[in-house]
C-alpha cells in the first residue's frame, strides 16, 4: 500500500511542469502583439498602394465619400 502511494505521489509530481513566470508570459505577449501590428501595418500599406493604383483616395472612408471616388489633385 505504501509503495502504491509513493508511486502515485512520484507520478503526480512528474506530471506537474513549471508554468512560465510573468516576465516570460509578458515578453511572449509583447512579441505576439508586435508581430500582429506589423502584419496589420503591411496589410494597410498594401491596401493603400492598391487604392492609389486604382485612383481611389484611401484616406476617405466609404461612408464619407462615394465608393471608388477618384483622387482630386
Amino acid at each position: 500500500m505504501r509503495v502504491a502511494f509513493l508511486l502515485f505521489a512520484l507520478l503526480s509530481l512528474g506530471g506537474c511542469k513549471d508554468e512560465p513566470d510573468f516576465e516570460t508570459r509578458y515578453e511572449r505577449a509583447v512579441k505576439e502583439v508586435d508581430a500582429r501590428a506589423k502584419a496589420m501595418d503591411a496589410d494597410i500599406a498594401e491596401a493603400e498602394r492598391a487604392a492609389k493604383a486604382a485612383g481611389v483616395d484611401p484616406s476617405t472612408p466609404g461612408e464619407l465619400g462615394e465608393p471608388g471616388e477618384p483622387l482630386r489633385h
